[in-house]
């Protein structure tokens, strides 16, 4: 991996659940995290199809505007039964008519979605979480990273803690949601989890192990 010269990065997302979790995850390495959000950037249009394409819009916008290395985190929801949706989309389907965004009715969509295919039963209702992060720097080079975590999805949700679909997610091997967790265990997980339980996590994992711990 590149070598980071700053103790800055910049997190590009506009979300305060997300960036407050990749701050938390980051912070133990010395990095302080400056977000999209914060700097007023403007938030680039995701035309790719894929998380890994994503992820680079998003990390190249913000290192190109701000001239400092950029982290951002393309992440979904992968449903088995809806052959693969809401995937890329995920946040798409939380998107009202007024630009804003309501997860609550993003999962009731999924539930309504997973009855039409009769998938009522826990093991037709198989999905994982896919965190892709993309380093960027100004000059356009880019490092991805990918983290996956296979689980259930059940209803009707589960506990108010984190965001997004984390309160229908129940990972496997695990009696409860990510929305009954607190950060610090879906970061962590037990030490089976190999010290990363979330997605998100387990993406920071493999980005941590080639080089950032250094």
């Amino acid at each position: 991996m590149r070598k980071l010269d700053t103790k800055t990065i910049v997190v590009a997302s506009h979300n305060a659940g997300k960036i407050s979790e990749i701050a938390e995850l980051i912070g133990p390495f010395g990095f302080s995290a400056k977000s999209a959000k914060e700097l007023d950037f403007d938030v680039p249009e995701e035309t790719g199809t894929t998380f890994e394409e994503n992820a680079a819009i998003k990390a190249l916008a913000s290192a190109k505007q701000s001239g400092l290395p950029a982290l951002a985190d393309d992440s979904g929801i992968v449903v088995d039964a809806l052959d693969g949706a809401p995937g890329v989309y995920t946040a798409d389907w939380a998107e009202k008519p007024d630009g804003s965004r309501d997860f609550m009715m993003a999962m009731e969509k999924v539930e309504k979605a997973l009855a039409e295919k009769g998938a009522t039963d826990p093991k037709d209702r198989t999905a994982r979480f896919v965190s892709v992060i993309c380093l960027a720097w100004p000059d356009g080079h880019t490092e991805t990273f990918r983290g996956e975590v296979e689980g259930t999805l059940v209803w009707p949700p589960r506990g108010d803690k984190g965001h997004g679909y984390d309160p229908v997610f129940m990972p496997e091997d695990y009696g409860r949601t990510f929305g009954e967790m607190e950060t610090q265990e879906k970061n962590e997980g037990r030490p089976e989890d190999g010290g990363a339980l979330s997605h998100r996590a387990r993406a920071f994992k493999l980005f941590v192990e080639k080089g950032l711990d250094r």
